[in-house]
């Protein structure tokens, strides 16, 4: 274990001989004999030498000003005296006071032995001159060696414990402090996550409803006004649909920089989720101000975006209400902007619109027409019915697609155009989208007890529900508890939907695949599919948009578009269905292509389940097994075992 570094002392007295005494007591060399008769004078008698070599360490002056002058350099260096013994007269320089009060001066720490051999100095007196009393003793001449032994050792222990505290009490001070820097940043980190969005970095809710109450005040005092504006991305969903969440996060942050590089300082953009921003425009006073800043607005959005390797364009709709004019509350403003928005969005892309009090009417009514919604799934207000596709080859029935309709107490029938964008935005299509599923199986049990002919019934998958991870066990629970082989299924995805996110589709699609399931790409030739997707996609069909179909006859375009389209499938070893079909003269073109099946008004439109039996009673039916057999046809991606696909699946 290593010694501790000898503890510094300073003898400060005028008589040389008395510096050699305090060495010999306390460093226990040996001194000349000549000094005994001045030990005798001293402590009155000869002190014998002691050996304590390392406990000490004396340096010595002979006036107040050299004692001083230690003292500073001392403390420079960083090596202070423990204990300073001082004399009381030390003429001609200062006495012993004055000397401690210059030292206490550079180092109040020191500890202070005050030797003297007069009595002219009372204790209260050196109290009152020096002011303490905690780093001080007075030691009589002639004093004995223990007593100075005692004073050393028990003042630099003193002094090292002292100084010891010292240190642990900084360094504890150090420890809050850091600790409280830390706690404050954290507070900092937290605050600003409380009151920012973590994607874009841009005020939330929170902060919006406090910059906002800010405008108020601030509006009523100067009477002035503001412009609040909310912003709604057009098509971002087909953006996050077709190249993936990722992509529309980058998008958004793109966005959220240019919106703020659009506007002034003072002025405020939050973002509130999903593609929806808002914006804050102080002194706006009339359509004119604010409409400027929206152009503004606009135009920075119209640059391409690069995300990855494709250049993104995009666009916003806009409405705008004034304080105090449209509102006077946050609710109020945020609500009447909102609803201007909307009115944009119905306008078309890039447009900006205006709060009037007419719009509150059309607010009022989607949010009405929503619960609707929400009460129609309770109570089983939905219906399918049934297209029928022909098959190319028999022109008799091959197959059906199930389609949604909505029986409304009041309004009568309502096409799915109408409520199915409303259930995609509320997140109801997922439960919707499941009754749709369980309700086709159903059918198809249904018409097989009936003895009908037997045949595949496809339904429509929405993008939100293809990502959800219980999609295959919805799927396998349903047929289960239908007791219907996969085989009679068809599960129909839009190319968007697939396309999201290539690689989890393909896992996705071939759990669907080896149970059975028919898998089709609707709406084909208006996403962006990519080759080296659909050749791994274990899909059995491709449904060609109807838009390309409508125009097939009048458009090169469009016709080239549909024969590269049945060309690319059949390369692929895929079936081919048009949909939209309606005259004669498209359905000699679609066989001339050899398009596989036909699907549109020239052969039927949906009906009821009643009205689909009867057509499956009538010389339009299929023929027997025609869907099985084409299943084994079709299934070209996976080696699926006849007898698994064609099993009634059970759920334990």
């Amino acid at each position: 274990m290593s010694l501790p570094e000898p503890v510094r002392i300073l003898i400060v007295d005028d008589n040389r001989a008395i510096h050699e005494d305090f060495r010999k007591i306390l460093l226990g060399r040996e001194v000349d004999e000549n000094l005994q008769e001045l030990e005798a004078t001293l402590f009155g008698s000869v002190v014998p030498a002691l050996d304590m070599p390392g406990v000490f360490q004396l340096d010595s002056a002979f006036q107040g000003a050299e004692a001083l002058a230690l003292v500073q350099r001392s403390h420079e260096d960083h090596q202070p005296y423990s204990v300073a013994f001082v004399d009381m007269r030390m003429p001609p320089g200062w006495d012993g006071l004055e000397t401690i009060e210059r030292l206490w001066a550079v180092d109040p720490e020191i500890q202070i032995v005050i030797c003297s051999a007069y009595a002219d100095h009372d204790w209260q007196d050196l109290i009152r001159r020096l002011g303490r009393s905690d780093k001080l003793l007075v030691l009589k001449k002639p004093f004995e060696m223990i007593e100075v032994l005692q004073c050393a050792h028990a003042l630099a222990a003193k002094w090292r414990n002292e100084r010891a505290l010292r240190e642990h009490v900084g360094s504890l001070e150090r420890d809050v402090t850091d600790r409280t820097e830390g706690l404050e940043t954290a507070n900092k980190q937290l605050r600003h996550l409380a009151t920012h969005d973590s994607l874009t970095s841009l005020p939330n809710r929170v902060l919006l409803d406090d910059r906002m109450s800010q405008a108020i005040v601030h509006a009523e005092r100067a009477g002035e006004g503001f412009a609040v504006c909310v912003l709604d991305l057009d098509r971002f969903k087909l953006i996050n649909d077709s190249l993936g969440h990722r992509a529309g996060d980058e998008l958004l942050k793109h966005v959220a920089r240019r919106l703020t590089g659009a506007v002034r300082n003072v002025d405020t953009v939050a973002r509130l989720g999903g593609d929806e921003f808002v914006l804050i425009i102080s002194e706006a006073r009339t359509p004119a101000d604010a409409g400027q800043v929206a152009d503004k607005v606009l135009e920075a959005l119209q640059a391409a975006v690069q995300i990855g390797e494709l250049e993104i364009h995009t666009s916003a709709s806009i409405g705008i209400a004034f304080y105090p004019g449209d509102g006077t509350t946050i609710e109020t403003l945020y609500a009447h902007a909102d609803a201007a928005m909307y009115c944009a969005k119905q306008r078309g892309s890039s447009s900006v619109e205006f709060f009037t009090s007419t719009m509150n009417l059309a607010t009022e009514e989607r949010v009405r027409f929503e619960g609707d919604l929400h009460r129609a799934l309770k109570q089983q207000q939905f219906e399918l019915h049934y297209q029928p596709k022909y098959d190319a080859t028999t022109e008799r029935i091959h197959s059906a697609e199930a389609l949604i309709r909505w029986q409304h107490p009041e309004r009568g029938m309502i096409a799915p155009d109408q409520f199915i964008p409303l259930a995609e935005e509320s997140g109801l299509i997922v439960p919707i989208g499941e009754w749709v599923l369980r309700e086709a199986c159903r059918q198809v049990r249904v018409w097989q007890d009936q003895g009908l002919p037997t045949l595949r019934v496809a339904v429509n998958i929405s993008a939100l529900q293809f990502r959800r991870l219980d999609l295959v066990d919805t799927v396998r629970r349903a047929l289960a508890d239908a007791g219907v082989a996969a085989k009679y299924l068809e599960i129909e995805l839009t190319e968007t939907a697939v396309m999201s996110d290539p690689e989890e589709s393909v896992d996705i699609l071939e759990r669907l695949s080896r149970m059975g399931v028919v898998v089709s790409v609707d709406d084909f030739g208006t996403g962006y599919s990519s080759m080296s997707y659909l050749r791994r996609f274990p899909i059995d069909k491709l449904k060609i948009d109807r838009s390309f179909i409508t125009n097939v006859m009048t458009s090169a375009d469009d016709a080239s578009i549909v024969q590269a389209i049945i060309s690319l499938a059949h390369g692929l070893r895929l079936k081919v269905v048009a949909e939209g079909v309606e005259t004669a003269e498209q359905v000699t073109f679609l066989q001339r292509l050899g398009c596989d099946q036909y699907q549109g008004f020239y052969f039927s439109k949906p009906v009821n389940a009643a009205g689909f039996e009867a057509m499956l009673r009538g010389p339009d039916a299929p023929e027997a097994e025609s869907s099985a057999n084409e299943a084994d046809r079709t299934h070209s991606r996976l080696a699926v075992p006849a007898e698994y696909r064609t099993e009634v699946l059970t759920v334990p």
